[in-house]
C-alpha cells in the first residue's frame, strides 16, 4: 500500500527537505507540493490524499484556516517552527506536530504512526486476517496461521508454519489487531497462539520445535488463561 502525500509549505528549503524524506520512505508517494494554502486547498478537496504536510504561517490563508476549511480531511502532520500552535493543531485533530528543525527519524515516527493506524483499520474490515508491514510491502496474514511473535530489539518476528515475517511494528500495535483469548503474551519479548501450544514444561512452551520462555511477570496470567481453556 502506497500513501499519497501533499506538501503545503512556503519555505523552499523546508519543502525540499520534506520531498527528500518522502522519497526515502517506501510507502509514501508525493502527489503534489504547493507554496500557498489556497492552491493546496483546491487540490485536496478534489483528489485522494492520505497525508497532508502542512505549514502554519503562510500569507492569505494560514495552515490552521485551511484545516478549518477542508471538506474532507486527510491525516495531517503540521510542520512549523512555532510550538505555540501545537495545542490549536491538536484541537483540529492533526495526527502529529513536527517542530522545525526535525530529523528523518522524527519524520518516520510520525508517518509510521499513521501507517499503523491505516493498517489497523483495514484489519478490522477484514476479520480473520491482519496486515503486517514489512520494509517494502504489506503482508496479508491469516490469523490462524500465526504460531508466535518474537520481539528482537528494534523489530518483531512473526512465525508462520512456512516462513517468518520481519516487521518494525510495535508489540502494542500488532497485539491490538489480534483477537483476545487466542493469543497471550508470555514474556516481554514473546506472544504465543494458545491453540498452537504443543506442551508446557519447566516454564517453557513448545511450539513447532521452538522453546519459548514464560516470564515471571506473565506466569499467573498465562496459567490462568490455560486453565480457563481446559475447563471449557
Amino acid at each position: 500500500m502506497i500513501l499519497s502525500c501533499v506538501i503545503i509549505e512556503d519555505e523552499p528549503l523546508a519543502a525540499d527537505k520534506l520531498e527528500g524524506f518522502i522519497s526515502q520512505t517506501p510507502f509514501l508517494k508525493l502527489s503534489a507540493s504547493f507554496d500557498n494554502a489556497l492552491d493546496g486547498l483546491a487540490f485536496i478537496n478534489g483528489a485522494q490524499v492520505d497525508i497532508l504536510f502542512l505549514d502554519i504561517q503562510m500569507e492569505k490563508l494560514t495552515g490552521l484556516q485551511l484545516l478549518e476549511s477542508l471538506t474532507k480531511k486527510p491525516y495531517v502532520i503540521i510542520t512549523s517552527a512555532y510550538s505555540e500552535y501545537a495545542i490549536k493543531g491538536f484541537d483540529l485533530q492533526v495526527s502529529d506536530y513536527l517542530l522545525k528543525p526535525y530529523s528523518f527519524e522524527r519524520f518516520l515516527t510520525a508517518v509510521n504512526k499513521i501507517y499503523d493506524d491505516i493498517i489497523l483499520k483495514k484489519s478490522n474490515d477484514n476479520p480473520g486476517h491482519i496486515f503486517i508491514k514489512t520494509e517494502y510491502r504489506i503482508e496479508n496474514i491469516a490469523i490462524d496461521e500465526i504460531l508466535y511473535i518474537e520481539g528482537m530489539q528494534s523489530y518483531l518476528q512473526v512465525a508462520l508454519p512456512d516462513k517468518k515475517i520481519i516487521t518494525k511494528q510495535s508489540f502494542k500495535s500488532l497485539i491490538t489487531q489480534l483477537p483476545q483469548g487466542k493469543f497471550i503474551q508470555v514474556h516481554k519479548s514473546w506472544v504465543v497462539a494458545v491453540s498452537k501450544i504443543e506442551s508446557i514444561e519447566r516454564s517453557r512452551i513448545k511450539i513447532a520445535n521452538k522453546l519459548i520462555p514464560i516470564g515471571d511477570t506473565f506466569k499467573n496470567a498465562f496459567y490462568s488463561a490455560i486453565n480457563n481453556c481446559s475447563t471449557k
